[in-house]
């Protein structure tokens, strides 16, 4: 199947890491919004409506769980090892429990909800389940079905939109003209559907993160900022 684009390949100039790079920016940007700022602090005025600071960085922020997700299916579909993928992404889910937990309850260990790492883990999972029972429909709606029931259960950040929308992309992932509208799954602001800017600008190469190292970095980052937000939110540092 000849992949559908939106843009000729000479304006695709961002690699996976800046994609990475764009994600983990948006993200803490909506976090430090989320969790540090409060409503009131008004940039300036427009004919008698106050622009203020926090809605605009929080708009920010909802470009970060698209391009997350994206990346996501990107790495799904060109990993060479699945199992090493899915274990990767089981271990930082782990590691990210506790300061999920401390940062948005303020206790250690809570199923009030969980971090968006369960989400693309539940993702993860059913392209998986997706792929090794492609010949047999039936327990493809059961595996999808199961993940669904979970992501809701677990209380999983973006919930069941969130998986919807993962599973949208992988589904759509040789069409780009389409998968745009996989966006309006999310019900979010209208700001997430500006992530599909740079993922239309996507190269498709690797870019400037490769290695064992900036490769965990970049998955370590989750939770170590989490609990520096954590420090500051409750005044410890």
């Amino acid at each position: 199947m000849q992949k559908q684009t939106q843009l000729p390949d000479k304006m695709k100039v961002l690699s996976g890491s800046a994609l990475k790079l764009l994600a983990v920016v948006t993200m803490l940007i909506d976090h430090i919004a989320s969790h540090l700022m409060t409503a009131d602090v008004v940039l300036f005025s427009v004919l008698g409506h106050n622009v203020r600071l926090y809605p605009l960085l929080r708009g920010v922020g909802r470009m970060a769980f698209p391009l997350f997700a994206f990346l996501l299916v990107e790495g799904f579909v060109h990993t060479h090892s699945r199992q090493k993928y899915g274990l990767n992404l089981l271990v930082f889910t782990l590691l990210s429990e506790v300061p999920w937990d401390l940062l948005h309850h303020g206790v250690w260990f809570s199923f009030k909800s969980q971090s968006v790492f369960v989400t693309l883990l539940l993702g993860f999972a059913a392209m998986y389940a997706l792929e090794l029972l492609q010949h047999k429909p039936v327990l493809q709606i059961a595996a999808i079905l199961l993940g669904a029931v979970l992501s809701v259960v677990l209380r999983a950040d973006f919930s069941v939109l969130g998986f919807a929308f993962i599973l949208l992309l992988y589904a759509l992932h040789e069409h780009e003209v389409l998968r745009i509208l996989s966006a309006f799954v999310l019900n979010m602001q209208w700001w997430s559907l500006l992530a599909f800017v740079p993922i239309s600008l996507y190269n498709g190469k690797r870019g400037f993160i490769h290695g064992k190292v900036l490769k965990y970095a970049f998955y370590a980052f989750y939770p170590l900022h989490m609990l520096v937000l954590y420090l500051f939110k409750f005044h410890i540092i």
